[in-house]
Formats: structure tokens, C-alpha cells, sequence
């Protein structure tokens, strides 16, 4: 064991990312050569070898691109258009309530897609064109849609969720389970925050949107076959019927079949999905191969245990180690992306929270919380970016940042919740 190369390898890894080298090929790198330096090149030819192997040959990482599948497909064929009309049969009176129907949209297309991007840009091309109809402020129109995509990867099914279940070897299902608690309470906070601003400042929120007679029938008629679905995957992998995998194979499944069915799944849609799917895929293995490569070189070096040792000797309590681990995700959420961002930290911290008997189902739910924050943070907010290309005839980047910025401050309410309230998030895994 080398403790010194363990630091030295980690202050690299650090200097690389700064440089914008790619976070896999950064990881490899420095995992490759740091054992190198421990114990020779053959060890280290030989984990470069066999840590591809066992990873993706993991069977939980085949729900990955079951699950990426299932949402591209559900995208591409525009199964989930309904979901804006939908919200807003129910919320469309509410002060705000287009903004209020646009998030709940959003948490509605999280059940299908996992992926924040993907939730922000759809919800993005058919919410934010209403609003600025409505006459709400281009600010805020387009940072709720970029703040409400952040749930997309905590209603499951998400891809952060799976990756980090197989990282930190535990119970994919129980994280699914605990995103749900706080994938809604964000979806509130949203709103809060929406209803507050129309209530003192009417004209950037203008007042109570119209319902069409007769709207919600029509639309309940159009997404009933997408509920349907929702029900089987989900009542399947919470029931325990299905894993999942399994889940993500009947979700994937079960949209082309509803796509077919409904007249929307054209090739131009399949050649598309297939595409979209494979390079997702590729790239989050890759990135995962070399987040392995790296636990294995720090628990070769005696850093990780150095860290809990360390951590534990300082008498460190609960809520200071919380805000530390906060900053740290803030800090990387501003030039980061979320699978990057957990791959590198998951190594460091997961050691340290096992010896404080922090759940790794409740920090999984925290930890993708956190990186999804970084989502909506400048200078590097991906989700803001997305808005942009789809609304670029509305809002510049600095006003679409500018509109976020209320639905940061709820984001820090729901952590300091998390936190203060564990069973928040634990209360629904209990079930299982």
C-alpha cells in the first residue's frame, strides 16, 4: 500500500479534469499508472484487462439500455405530448398554473425517459411556446422548464440511480423507491416557488390560465395507453415481480408496442432511438470501466481507508460530514457533469459514510439529488444550455440562468429536508 500515491494519483486526476481531459480516460490514466507505480505493469495490464469484463458483464447494467431505449423510443415518437395538456387539465387554474402543469409535466416524463436532458428538452419545445403565449416572463419560463427536467433523474426509472446501485452495491429498486419521495417533493418546492412569484409579482407570472370543455376527457384518452405502461414496469419492479432489468426489457418492449399501435413509430424514430441508445450506453461504460479501475486503485493504496480512518478519528458528526459533501457536489455540479462528478467522488466518500452508518440507499437518493443541481448551476448547467436550443427565439443563456435561480433556492430547502429528515427519502424503500 502507498497512501502518498494514492494522494499524488487523486491530485492528477484533479489537474486532468481542470484540463478537460475526458473524466474515463482521465480515471484510466491515472488508476493505470498509479498501481503501475504500486505494484508493476503486469497488475496493472491485468486489471486494465479484466476490469472491462467485470463491469459490464454485471447483470443489473443490462437495464441501462433497456431503460435508455424505452425513453428514447417514448421521445422520438412523441408518445408523451399529452403530458403538458394532462397537467394542465388539473393545474391550469392555479395562479401560475401553466408553469405549475409544465413541472408536473416534466415528473410525469421522468417515468419514461430517467434522464434530465431528455425531460427538459421535450417539455421544453411544447411548455415554454404556451407560456410566452400566455404572456409569462421569458426568464421564467424558461428556467422552470430547465430547473423541472432536474427530476427527470429522480423519478425512476434513472440511469444516475442504476449506475450508482452497481457502484455502491446495493438495492437499485430501494434507490428507485426513495427517488420518488424526493423526485415529488421537488416537484412541489417547484411549485411553491411558482405560486409565489405569481401571487407578488403578476407581471412575470400572469394570472389564471382556460381549460377547454371536454379537454380532459380527450387527453386522458390519448395518454391511457403510456399510464398503462407506467403501471405494468413499475407495478412489476416495486410488486418484486419484476428486477430490474427485467423492468426495463418489458418498458422498452412495451413502447414500441404501444408506438406501433398508435401509428407513431416510424423509421426515421427507430433509426434515431437505436442511435441515441448505443452512444449513451458506450459513453456511460466507458465511464464506469474507469470509476472501477479508480476504486480499486485507492482501495490498493490504503487511501480509501485512510479517509474513513481519518474521518472518523476527527469526530466529524452527521451534519457537518452532510456539508462538506454538499459543498464538494456544488463545487463539482458548477463544471461537471453528474456521471462524471459521482464517478470520481463515489470511491471517497462511499468508505467514509459505511463507517459513519449513513444508508447507501438514502445517499443515493442524496447524491443524485445534489448532481442534478449541478445541472441548472452556471457556468456549466447542462439542462440550461438544452433550453436554450430548444427556446432560442425566447431567452439568452444569462436569462434562462437568471430564471432558475428561485428554483436553486427551493433545491436548498429540499436538501437541508433530506438531510435533517432521512426518512424522508426511507420511508417508501421500508416497504421492500
Amino acid at each position: 500500500m502507498s497512501i502518498e500515491i494514492g494522494f499524488y494519483a487523486v491530485g492528477i486526476l484533479g489537474l486532468l479534469l481542470v484540463l478537460r481531459v475526458p473524466v474515463a480516460l482521465a480515471l484510466i490514466l491515472v488508476s493505470f499508472g498509479g498501481i503501475w507505480a504500486m505494484i508493476g505493469l503486469r497488475p496493472a495490464l491485468g486489471i486494465l484487462e479484466n476490469t472491462p469484463y467485470s463491469f459490464v458483464a454485471s447483470w443489473t447494467m443490462s437495464a441501462v439500455p433497456m431503460f435508455l431505449l424505452m425513453g428514447f423510443v417514448a421521445y422520438h415518437t412523441g408518445l408523451t405530448a399529452g403530458l403538458f395538456d394532462a397537467a394542465k387539465v388539473f393545474l391550469a387554474r392555479l395562479p401560475g398554473g401553466l408553469a405549475i402543469s409544465s413541472i408536473f409535466a416534466c415528473s410525469g416524463f421522468a417515468a419514461l425517459s430517467g434522464s434530465s436532458i431528455a425531460t427538459a428538452a421535450a417539455m421544453g419545445r411544447i411548455a415554454i411556446p404556451e407560456m410566452i403565449r400566455a404572456g409569462y416572463n421569458p426568464s421564467i419560463a424558461t428556467g422552470s422548464i430547465a430547473a423541472g427536467g432536474t427530476i427527470g433523474a429522480l423519478i425512476p426509472p434513472s440511469i444516475l440511480m442504476i449506475i450508482y446501485g452497481i457502484i455502491a452495491e446495493t438495492s437499485v429498486t430501494q434507490v428507485f423507491m426513495g427517488g420518488i419521495s424526493i423526485g415529488i417533493a421537488t416537484a412541489i418546492a417547484y411549485s411553491l416557488v411558482v405560486l409565489i412569484i405569481s401571487l407578488t409579482r403578476p407581471d412575470i407570472i400572469p394570472p389564471r390560465a382556460t381549460v377547454e370543455p371536454g379537454q380532459g376527457a380527450r387527453v386522458f384518452v390519448q395518454l391511457l395507453p403510456v399510464l398503462v405502461l407506467i403501471l405494468i414496469v413499475f407495478g412489476g419492479l416495486f410488486s418484486g415481480l419484476f428486477t430490474a432489468t427485467e423492468a426495463g426489457a418489458v418498458g422498452a418492449l412495451g413502447t414500441f408496442i404501444v408506438a406501433g399501435a398508435t401509428g407513431k413509430l416510424t423509421r426515421v424514430a427507430i433509426s434515431r432511438s437505436l442511435i441515441e441508445t448505443v452512444t449513451t450506453t458506450g459513453s456511460l461504460l466507458i465511464i464506469g470501466i474507469g470509476a472501477t479501475m479508480f476504486t480499486r486503485f485507492l482501495g490498493l493504496s490504503g487511501l480509501q481507508s485512510f479517509i474513513a480512518n481519518t474521518v472518523a478519528g476527527a469526530d466529524i458528526g452527521y451534519v457537518q460530514l452532510m456539508i462538506i459533501i454538499v459543498l464538494i457536489y456544488l463545487v463539482l455540479g458548477m463544471f461537471m457533469e453528474p456521471f462524471g462528478a459521482m464517478l470520481v467522488t463515489l470511491p471517497v466518500f462511499l468508505p467514509v459514510l459505511e463507517a459513519q452508518q449513513v444508508s447507501l440507499v438514502w445517499f443515493g437518493v442524496f447524491v443524485v439529488k445534489m448532481l442534478e443541481i449541478g445541472m441548472i448551476t452556471p457556468p456549466v448547467g447542462l439542462n440550461v444550455f438544452v433550453i436554450r436550443n430548444v427556446a432560442s427565439q425566447y431567452a439568452s443563456v444569462v436569462q434562462i440562468f437568471k430564471g432558475v435561480i428561485p428554483f436553486l433556492i427551493a433545491d436548498m430547502f429540499v436538501i437541508a429536508l433530506v438531510i435533517a429528515v432521512p426518512a424522508v427519502v426511507l420511508w417508501l424503500p421500508g416497504f421492500l
